[in-house]
Parts: C-alpha cells; sequence; structure tokens
C-alpha cells in the first residue's frame, strides 16, 4: 500500500510515520509535502497513491481544497486537531475522519476499510470512492435554479444533468432548459446519490436516465449520447470508461 503523507507539523508527521509502520508494516510512504500546492504538484507528478494521509490544516491553507475544481479519485483519511471540518470532508468523500493525537487502532481500522474496498473493487478506485460515499445519505433530493430573474425550486429527479460553463453551474432539465445553480459542480457531486449522477469529465454530471447510448470512441474513450439536448454527446476518458460502465451496470 502506497501512502502519501501531508502534515505541517514535523512531530506530528513523525508519529503518524511511527504508527504507519507500527499498524502497516507492508505500507510504504511514497511522498510527503507540508502544503496544498506541495502536495498538488507531487499528486500531478507522481502514479495515484493507494490512500492519502491529509491533515486538513496545512501552512499554506487547508487540503480540502484539493477537491475544489478537481477530479481527486483517490481514498483519503483526513487527520487533524479540529472535529469542526468533519461535515466538509465527507463532502470529499473521505474514507475516515480521525482526530489528533492518532491512535494506532484507530488508524489500522481506518487503513483495513482502505483495503477491504479495494480488495472488493480492484483498481477500480472510482467504484472504491462510490462505496466510501454510498452510507452518507440523505442525499439532496431538491435545489434552487435561476432562470432569468426567476428563482425555481428543481427536483432533482427532474435533472438530466449539470454543466461547468465559465465557472457557473447549470441544472439541465431533459427539454433542454438550463437554471443556474449557486453549487460548485464538484460539490454537487459530493452531495448527489453516485447510483444516479456519474462525473463524465470535468464539465458534466450526467444522470443515469439521460444516457441514451454510448460507443467506444478510439484510444479507451467512450462516446455517450444523452436524452437532453443541453447536454449533447459526451466523451468519457480512457481513464473514467471502467468506472462508467459499472456505473450504468448498477
Amino acid at each position: 500500500m502506497n501512502v502519501f503523507i501531508a502534515e505541517d507539523e514535523p512531530p506530528a508527521r513523525e508519529r503518524l510515520v511511527e504508527t504507519l509502520a507500527a499498524v502497516a508494516p507492508h505500507a510504504r510512504v511514497a511522498g510527503q509535502s507540508d502544503t496544498v500546492q506541495g502536495t498538488a504538484d507531487w499528486l500531478a507528478a507522481h502514479p495515484a497513491p493507494d490512500v492519502l494521509l491529509l491533515d486538513i490544516q496545512l501552512a499554506d491553507g487547508l487540503s480540502l481544497e484539493l477537491f475544489q475544481d478537481r477530479e481527486l479519485a483517490v481514498p483519503v483519511i483526513f487527520t487533524t486537531a479540529y472535529d469542526r471540518f468533519a461535515i466538509d470532508a465527507f463532502r470529499a468523500l473521505a474514507v475516515d475522519y480521525l482526530l489528533k493525537p492518532v491512535a494506532a487502532e484507530s488508524l489500522s481500522a481506518a487503513l483495513a476499510k482502505v483495503a477491504r474496498m479495494r480488495r472488493h473493487f480492484g483498481a477500480d478506485v472510482a467504484q472504491v470512492m462510490r462505496h466510501a460515499a454510498v452510507e452518507r445519505g440523505p442525499w439532496r433530493q431538491r435545489l434552487l435554479g435561476r432562470l432569468g430573474n426567476q428563482f425555481h425550486s428543481l427536483a432533482v429527479a427532474d435533472v438530466a444533468g449539470f454543466v461547468s460553463v465559465d465557472k457557473l453551474t447549470f441544472a439541465v432539465l431533459p427539454d433542454g432548459r438550463r437554471y443556474q445553480v449557486e453549487t460548485a459542480l464538484a460539490e454537487l457531486e459530493s452531495e448527489l446519490d453516485p447510483a444516479q449522477f456519474f462525473r463524465a469529465n470535468r464539465q458534466v454530471l450526467i444522470g443515469v436516465h439521460a444516457v441514451r447510448r454510448f460507443a467506444p470512441a478510439g484510444k479507451g474513450r467512450l462516446r455517450v449520447e444523452s436524452t437532453a439536448p443541453a447536454l449533447g454527446e459526451l466523451i468519457v476518458s480512457p481513464e473514467r470508461a471502467a468506472a462508467f460502465r459499472a456505473w450504468l451496470g448498477g
């Protein structure tokens, strides 16, 4: 198990490495950082680790920033001295949330949870993350959408998908109408039932009932035809293709 650790307090980082070695001798610390930017740079330059151990408050900000406007499908165990970030952490699909000082038995249990999910789903990290989230309901059922200068209450079940355009998020209805919503796409992804909505790419969350058909698009990609005109035709990347197939298959 390759582990990345983000912790800005050297004594706390040393204790965490020692605890990790004690409870998971098979684990390898693949990288470390004390900043959000350093963590982002490391993740961009290296293969994804099996799990992230993230302190929430780092030297240059909150590690929760890593999940804003970014597809980061890696199981996360947050470690922090504060409990007030718990809701935000679970919106980021955290596998666990451990308060400092991190107890050996708590870290062991969290790592065992990651290992069980990986045994069940194999290399499909997206499935691992959805499984980590499946008990986190109740999922969002309604939201406010703006059309012109009027606000409408929208049932999530009536939405074909959500699109991000120029940093604005729109709820798309099957008839093509688009309502601007205040919630960012990354945050919506964590609030909606993962059995009903899938992050097809950085710009689109598509509803399961809006998928008409899909076909290979070359180089491992999938071309998805939706039933909503405003969603149009979507391309799913090779990295997301297997997860998309599994999602449609239930």
